[in-house]
């Protein structure tokens, strides 16, 4: 399994929740899709790690990812990764 693992500073903390639904809907239905998760940090914050089955999904979510717009975020990073272990 791989991992895109994205952190934001989020300028517009309602506008982030409300664009996740259809954010969340794109992403689990790309292809290799395994697992998503969105986490609010402290003060303007935010990652998340996006899990697929292989590294090409992997790298496809991210390239997307690097060129898709966000009004509420503003992207810091972004990295594709090995899974080595999950519980």
């Amino acid at each position: 399994m791989h991992a895109v693992v994205i952190d934001v500073t989020i300028s517009d903390r309602p506008a982030a929740e409300a664009e996740l639904d259809g954010l969340a809907a794109r992403v689990s239905a790309a292809p290799g899709f395994v697992a998503a998760y969105w986490v609010h940090l402290a003060g303007d914050k935010g990652t998340s790690m996006l899990v697929f089955d292989n590294p090409a999904a992997a790298e496809a979510l991210a390239a997307m990812a690097r060129t898709a717009p966000a009004a509420a975020v503003t992207t810091e990073r972004i990295e594709v990764g090995e899974v080595i272990r999950h519980a």
